[in-house]
């Protein structure tokens, strides 16, 4: 079953995509070094915010793909 998260990221636009990308990216990098200087109540929010990055990259590279694909089926 695809994660709720999946199914919103799809509904984006390319560029709530890139600035979705950059906010979750420095919340992971401000969660990372609060954890090693004070350490976190919940460090298992780092995976979750880590998976989240890597949900958006897969979202953002399956659309280049497709792009991709419907560039080369148009030059054939």
């Amino acid at each position: 079953m695809p994660s709720k998260k999946y199914l919103e990221l799809q509904d984006f636009s390319d560029q709530d995509l890139a600035t979705e990308l950059a906010d979750t990216e420095v919340q992971f990098q401000k969660l990372r070094f609060d954890h090693t200087i004070k350490g976190l109540d919940n460090p298992l929010r780092l995976r979750e915010i880590r998976r989240d990055v890597a949900r958006i990259k897969t979202e953002m590279r399956r659309r280049e793909l497709a792009a991709l694909a419907g560039d080369a089926s148009s030059n054939s």
